[in-house]
């Protein structure tokens, strides 16, 4: 078995007599990406959350590169060092970007603040933005170019884990196909490890090693994605499988009488 870089036991969240999360355990490998797969409320978001100290779990423990993280960070410089350990990407790019700043600055930021050994220029190419758009401003780019700004952003503080919360959820399908192949070149030059949170089985598929199903809170199928998706043994994955759209479908228009 490969290194873990990420290792998450028996966590819990509670709000007041909500659990939202209930007794999650899984580990990520070396290079290797994870889904979380569920519905919206299933707990999948919270556990991202927690994993980078913006909801402090009930119980449980979360390591990091074999470093407990089970709790937030309150120093800067604590801040800082768990940032080179796991980062994470938003569904929503342009809420995360600061507008008056160009997407040089926001990255330049960051790699001033982890001491990334990267370039601005490097990272750019990287996920396909070119000198033009790295001077401009988040409003004069499309949707799937503040994506890759966010995903380089990320990539500058160099994480060993990289938390994709539905991140290509808001892309349309051409759009969000290129990023899916950006990450995909890119783990496999990095090595980097992905925490894939997502609804979407076919961006699961495309991007992923290995996945965990979650509904009301709890872990309730895990193995292999292929095996997960093609052969589920739980009734909730089956429901979540047959629920994806097959060729041929349309959509069907209710009348009210």
């Amino acid at each position: 078995m490969s290194e873990a870089v990420l290792v998450v036991t028996d966590l819990r969240k509670e709000y007041g007599t909500l659990v939202a999360v209930d007794d999650v355990s899984f580990r990520v490998e070396s290079g290797r990406s994870l889904a979380i797969v569920g519905e919206s409320g299933s707990g999948k978001t919270t556990v991202a959350r927690m994993i980078i100290g913006l909801e402090r779990a009930t119980a449980g423990t979360i390591r990091a590169l074999g470093r407990d993280r089970s709790t937030p960070a309150r120093a800067g410089g604590e801040r800082r060092r768990r940032g080179a350990e796991v980062q994470i990407v938003f569904q929503d790019p342009y809420s995360s970007l600061d507008p008056r700043q160009t997407i040089a600055d926001a990255i330049s930021e960051v790699l001033r603040l982890h001491g990334g050994q990267q370039t601005v220029g490097e990272l750019c190419e990287l996920v396909g933005l070119d000198e033009r758009q790295s001077r401009a401003l988040p409003r004069n780019l499309s949707g799937g170019q503040r994506q890759r700004v966010a995903i380089a952003r990320a990539l500058a503080a160099e994480p060993r884990v990289l938390i994709l919360d539905e991140s290509v959820a808001a892309l349309d399908v051409s759009i969000q196909a290129q990023v899916l192949n950006l990450l995909a070149d890119i783990r496999a030059e990095t090595g980097v490890s992905y925490v894939l949170i997502s609804h979407d089985l076919a961006v699961v598929r495309q991007l992923t090693d290995d996945c965990v199903v979650m509904q009301h809170g709890r872990i309730v199928e895990r193995g292999p994605t292929g095996q997960v998706l093609d052969h589920p043994a739980e009734a909730y994955t089956q429901l979540l499988r047959a629920s994806v759209p097959g060729p041929g479908w349309k959509p069907v228009r209710r009348v009210r009488v």
